[in-house]
């Protein structure tokens, strides 16, 4: 069994329907996965880079799970990213550690998935918004192994109980796709 880590980066899963229940089914699926919190150990965003870094060594997939904000990942995230993905570490000529590594990206945005084409309102595929996580698989000699999208599970969609109960449901259903694209890695 491959050792699996998911960094959640939402900034406040407290609030979160979709990613929240995200998270909850693939604990609740693939017990054996090590989930990591971002929200809840870096509120202040001073991450420990060591830490990360030794979890990150135990991995053999990496699943980035996270809410789009402005079209990328959310700013805990990327600080995440900066911190622990270190020359020497991930890059360059003595930094290998994550050479083999798999990564996934396991997204979702507000705004629903037929908006993201270059006919719709934000003028791009979501294909589109992801060359840096490819770019960074290419720097680290990671494999970029694809990715699982949900849209339309924006925080104003979701003010009544049923439309709450929908996204959960859109989630979950999320979740088992992502757990099937694990499962094939």
């Amino acid at each position: 069994m491959k050792n699996t880590l998911v960094i959640s980066g939402h900034t406040d899963l407290s609030a979160s329907v979709a990613n929240k229940t995200i998270l909850e089914t693939i604990a609740q699926r693939l017990p054996q996965a090590e989930i990591v919190r971002l929200d809840s150990l870096y509120p202040d965003f001073k991450i420990n880079a060591q830490a990360e870094q030794q979890r990150l060594l135990k991995a053999d997939v990496i699943v980035l799970q996270f809410p789009v904000f402005w079209y990328s990942a959310p700013s805990l995230l990327e600080r995440w990213m900066e911190e622990t993905f270190r020359h020497g570490f991930s890059h360059g000529s003595t930094g290998d550690k994550l050479k083999g590594k798999k990564l996934v990206l396991s997204f979702t945005t507000g705004a629903p998935a037929e908006m993201y084409s270059h006919e719709g309102p934000m003028g791009y595929t979501i294909d589109e918004f992801l060359p840096c996580y490819k770019a960074t698989c290419k720097l680290c000699g990671m494999e970029f192994a694809g990715y699982v999208f949900t849209g339309g599970v924006s925080y104003g969609a979701r003010t009544t109980p049923e439309q709450v109960e929908a996204q959960k449901a859109k989630s979950v259903e999320h979740a088992q796709r992502l757990l099937g694209l694990l499962a094939t890695l």
